[in-house]
C-alpha cells in the first residue's frame, strides 16, 4: 500500500504511517481492492506477449478433380474423383474391338469443351484405332482405324483435330507416323511420316506446331499444323546435337543411339521444347526460335514423360527409378524427387488450378496400376489409388464443387 510522503517536515511518525486514503471510506476501499485485483490478474505491459500467428499449413482440396486414366493391360478407361472426401474410382469402362486379346488403350485426350474423351487403342486387326467417347458416361460415339500401335494423343485448342503418334512398338524398325484425325467425323485426314517409333504427341501453346520424340532415331520432330507436314527435326544424340530444316532423310543405327527420347514437352510460352532422353537419363532443352540446344541437364534413371505446371516447373516421370521429379527447367535444378508406390512410372498431368499433379504408374506383373496425387505447393504425395492393371495415359476431365 502506498503511503503519503509529502506531509510537512514536522509531522510525527504516527502521522507518516497513516494511509493516504482513509480506510474508513467504503469508496476508497473499493478502489484499492480493484487496483490490487487488476495488478494480480493482469501481467505488466513489458511481460505481455503478442498473439501467436497461425502456423502455415497446406490445406487439402476444396473442390473435386475428375481424372481419366486408361489401363493398358485391362482394356479399361477409369474415371477417378479426388477431393475433400478422398480419392476413389467413379466407374470404369471396357474399350476395344478384340473380344479375347488385349486391345491396349494407351493415350487419352479430353476435348477443350469437356464433352468428349478421345482414346488411342494400340492393338487391332491389324492396326490400332482412335475412339471418341462421351465424357462422363464413356458411351462410344465413333472410332477410326489408325496405324501400328497408336500411342500418345493430343488435341487442338479448338477441338477439331486429334494428333496420335503411331509408335509401332512391335513392328519393324522403319519410319512411322503421326495420324491427324478430324474429330467431328472421326476420320483420319492425314498420316504424316516422321521417324522410327514416334512417341509423345504434344502441340505448341499457339497450336501452330506439333512435337513428337523419335525413340529409335534420337530425334525431335516438328510438324507445321497448317501444312500437315514435317517442318524441322533436331538431332539429340549426345555430342551431336543439331537442328535441321525439313523432314528426316535417313535413319539411325540402333547401336548409335544415345538419347532414346520418349517425350517432347513445349514450355508454356512455346519458346523452348523439353525432351526426355530415356537412355542417357537427361533432359534436352531446345530453343524454338534458333532451333539450337540451350542445355541438357541430368534427370533420374529412365526419365520418361513430362508435363508443365502453370508456373513453369517441369514434372518428369522416371520409369526405371520408381519416382517423379519436379524441376526448375530454366536452371535445370531438381526441386524434389518423390518415390512412387509401384514401379514403371508412366504419365503426368497438372490440374487447371496448378494445385496438383496426377501421376499414372503401370506396376509390374500382377500388380494393379496406380494413380498418385502430388501437391504442387508442398511437393509431397498426398493420395494414392489402385486402378486396373498397367495405368498409362492420363488427363483431367474437369473440376466441380465437392460432392458429400
Amino acid at each position: 500500500m502506498m503511503y503519503c510522503t509529502s506531509r510537512a517536515q514536522g509531522a510525527t511518525n504516527a502521522d507518516r504511517r497513516k494511509p493516504l486514503v482513509s480506510s474508513q471510506s467504503p469508496v476508497a476501499r473499493l478502489l484499492i481492492l480493484t487496483a490490487l485485483l487488476l495488478a494480480i490478474l493482469l501481467p505488466p505491459a513489458w511481460a505481455q506477449k503478442s498473439p501467436t500467428p497461425p502456423q502455415p499449413s497446406s490445406s487439402g482440396p476444396t473442390q473435386d478433380y475428375l481424372v481419366y486414366v486408361v489401363c493398358e493391360a485391362a482394356d479399361k478407361v477409369a474415371l477417378l474423383r479426388f477431393g475433400p472426401h478422398g480419392f476413389h474410382e467413379e466407374h470404369e469402362t471396357h474399350i476395344g474391338l478384340l473380344p479375347v486379346d488385349i486391345n491396349g488403350p494407351h493415350g487419352i485426350a479430353v476435348s477443350p469443351d469437356k464433352q468428349f474423351v478421345y482414346v488411342s487403342v494400340g492393338h487391332g486387326r491389324p492396326d490400332g484405332s482412335a475412339w471418341k467417347l462421351k465424357a462422363g458416361t464413356e458411351e462410344v460415339v465413333k472410332y477410326t482405324a489408325l496405324g501400328l500401335f497408336p500411342a500418345t494423343a493430343d488435341i487442338s485448342k479448338d477441338g477439331e483435330f486429334l494428333y496420335v503418334a503411331n509408335a509401332n512398338f512391335h513392328g519393324d524398325m522403319v519410319p512411322s507416323s503421326i495420324s491427324v484425325v478430324a474429330t467431328g467425323a472421326m476420320l483420319e485426314v492425314k498420316r504424316i511420316t516422321t521417324c522410327t517409333m514416334p512417341h509423345g504427341s504434344r502441340l505448341s501453346p499457339d497450336g501452330t506446331r506439333h512435337y513428337s520424340a523419335c525413340m529409335m532415331d534420337d530425334m525431335l520432330a516438328e510438324i507445321d499444323t497448317q501444312k500437315f507436314a514435317v517442318s524441322r527435326y533436331f538431332m539429340l544424340s549426345v555430342g551431336k546435337e543439331m537442328g535441321i530444316e525439313g523432314a528426316p532423310q535417313s535413319q539411325m543405327k540402333m547401336a548409335d543411339l544415345s538419347c532414346v527420347p520418349t517425350w517432347a514437352q513445349p514450355s508454356n510460352d512455346g519458346s523452348e521444347i523439353y525432351v526426355a532422353c530415356n537412355k542417357s537419363d537427361d533432359i534436352v532443352v531446345v530453343d524454338t526460335a534458333s532451333w539450337k540446344m540451350v542445355k541438357r541437364f541430368p534427370a533420374a534413371n529412365g526419365v520418361y514423360n513430362l508435363a508443365m505446371t502453370k508456373d513453369g516447373r517441369l514434372v518428369a516421370t522416371n520409369k526405371r527409378d520408381q519416382s517423379v521429379s519436379i524441376f526448375d527447367p530454366k536452371s535445370g535444378k531438381e526441386l524434389a524427387r518423390l518415390p512412387t508406390k509401384r514401379k514403371v512410372v508412366h504419365g503426368a498431368v497438372v490440374s487447371p488450378d496448378n494445385r496438383y499433379a496426377f501421376i499414372s504408374v503401370e506396376g509390374i506383373g500382377s500388380d494393379p496400376g496406380t494413380v498418385e496425387v502430388i501437391d504442387l505447393d508442398t511437393l509431397k504425395t498426398v493420395a494414392t489409388l489402385d486402378v486396373p492393371t498397367q495405368a498409362a495415359g492420363i488427363d483431367i476431365w474437369k473440376t466441380e464443387p465437392s460432392k458429400p
